[in-house]
């Protein structure tokens, strides 16, 4: 497989982080997108290369699972769905709830350890194509939740294969991360949109909902979004009750699905707990990386710079597919 190389000049873990958005300011393609209703009277929305139907009887189907506020505009999602179209396969994304662009309807969400609504998808997909193979990735938040649901499902994943690409696997040690630093700039980032949703669901259900606009305001950081609305809306006793239940590290040894775990070494979102201590098993591929930051992985040149994960996810795959 081609190894990952930083583009000269543009190593700095900040700049592989950010520089994604800058090089793509629109989707690659215009998606194909499918409403699905849920068992608890709630929807997912759906984001396909093509449509579904048009899928051959042993056409591999790709499977994405976003990040943390991200969806089909995100770089890496688009990217990596229309890498999979090029090498023939069918891809589709599924948003987590209120992803989409439209709040959805119940006071619950979505979270790193949140896998019903991919467990629900996964069954209904295999539903629509009984016979295709079906191949799994999960960035960040969606990939500690993938990380969670093949050591929830085992053999009954029906997953050929599965990458998760710069997971928070060790859910404390991020959450106090992200507070140091630059990296306050993401967590600023991410929670000015998380509170832009949650105004949404107090001004319509607000009865529903654990706090009122006051307290949501005053939300400064993740571990106090955790804290006061994702624990509370999801069983959780508190935050560190949610990150000790939900972490992903160390549920890999559960995991019988192949997968290939992507970080970086410099990633501004993680620390060194991220990275497994014990051994593997051998048909969990760990691809540790000096540079790349957070979901970036900007390879090429600062003239010609390109995304190394829309590569390397197709690669590994194909080799996973070449050997059944």
């Amino acid at each position: 497989m081609t190894p990952f190389k930083p583009a000269l000049g543009l190593r700095n873990a900040h700049l592989q982080t950010l520089l994604p958005r800058f090089m793509r300011r629109s989707p690659l393609f215009e998606p194909i997108t499918q409403r699905l209703d849920t068992p608890d009277g709630d929807f997912l929305d759906l984001a396909w290369t093509a449509q579904p139907d048009s899928c051959h009887q042993n056409q591999p189907v790709m499977i994405l699972f976003h990040g943390l506020e991200g969806s089909f505009h995100s770089p890496y999602a688009n990217g990596l769905l229309h890498a999979a179209a090029q090498q023939g396969w069918l891809g589709v994304m599924m948003h987590f709830r209120g992803c989409s662009g439209e709040i959805n309807r119940l006071p619950r969400s979505y979270h790193s350890g949140e896998t019903d609504d991919a467990r629900f998808f996964l069954r209904w997909l295999r539903q629509q194509l009984p016979t295709q193979p079906f191949m799994a990735v999960g960035v960040s938040l969606g990939g500690n939740m993938l990380v969670n649901y093949l050591a929830e499902s085992q053999e009954q994943s029906d997953l050929l294969a599965a990458q998760v690409i710069s997971p928070p696997l060790d859910l404390a040690a991020c959450s106090t991360r992200i507070q140091q630093g630059f990296s306050k700039i993401y967590q600023l980032y991410l929670l000015s949109s998380m509170k832009r949703t949650l105004d949404r669901k107090i001004n319509t259900q607000p009865e529903a909902m654990p706090l009122g606009q006051e307290q949501a305001r005053n939300i400064r950081t993740l571990w106090q979004f955790d804290e006061q609305v994702t624990a509370p809306l999801h069983g959780f006793d508190g935050a560190n009750d949610y990150y000790r239940r939900c972490s992903g590290l160390a549920r890999l040894t559960e995991i019988t699905t192949p997968l290939r775990v992507i970080h970086a070494k410099d990633d501004p979102f993680m620390t060194g707990a991220v990275i497994p201590s014990h051994p593997l098993p051998p048909h969990i591929h760990y691809d540790l990386v000096d540079n790349g930051g957070h979901v970036g992985f900007v390879s090429g040149s600062w003239h010609k710079p390109a995304l190394w994960l829309e590569t390397t996810v197709p690669e590994w795959f194909s080799q996973i597919l070449n050997r059944r």
